[in-house]
């Protein structure tokens, strides 16, 4: 069976980026001295699975971070080619999140990370996420790309822990109540 996880920072507000994607709000709260558990958090993942929006934001970074399979799940981006240096790298898809997971079922795939608040909220509505990680950066940035957002009904939560770091940083775990 496969599960979805999330790993993510927002704005004490409930931010992941201001609304043209901007996040150097979060950078400059990147204290390399504190371990926030990613190492740990990406080592038992098989795949990344992300929308448009963080594609495009990782993108713009230097070097590509991962080293695990990436599928971006968008339709504007389903048919593009891509990048020569990411083609062993990187997928595009269509497919809807849950027949995204139905299809990963038979291909080995045990724990994906699930990454972009539209696409953390599609999962979200259809069921499909185990549990986040959600770090939470001492900072209001007023408006922005939100973490979560409609829903047809509650989804209930279980703070599994949380904890706070001397950089400010509040991480809480939580798990999807069955």
């Amino acid at each position: 069976m496969i599960t979805a996880h999330v790993f993510i920072a927002i704005s004490l507000d409930g931010f992941i980026a201001r609304q043209d994607g901007d996040i150097e709000w979060l950078l400059q709260r990147d204290d390399p001295t504190e371990d926030h558990g990613y190492a740990a958090f990406i080592a038992d993942i098989d795949m990344i699975v992300m929308g448009r929006g963080s594609y495009e934001k990782v993108l713009t970074l230097d070097t590509w971070p991962y080293d695990r399979p990436v599928r971006v799940l968008s339709k504007q981006l389903a048919d593009t080619p891509l990048p020569e240096a990411l083609k062993d790298k990187v997928q595009f898809s269509n497919l809807s999140p849950k027949d995204l997971v139905e299809k990963l079922a038979g291909q080995n795939v045990r724990r994906i990370y699930v990454d972009g608040g539209r696409l953390v909220q599609s999962f979200l509505r259809e069921g499909l996420i185990a549990d986040m990680v959600i770090t939470t950066v001492p900072v209001l940035i007023g408006s922005g790309r939100p973490l979560f957002g409609a829903l047809l009904k509650d989804i209930d939560l279980r703070l599994v822990s949380s904890h706070s770091f001397p950089s400010g940083l509040v991480q809480s775990t939580y798990r999807l109540a069955p």
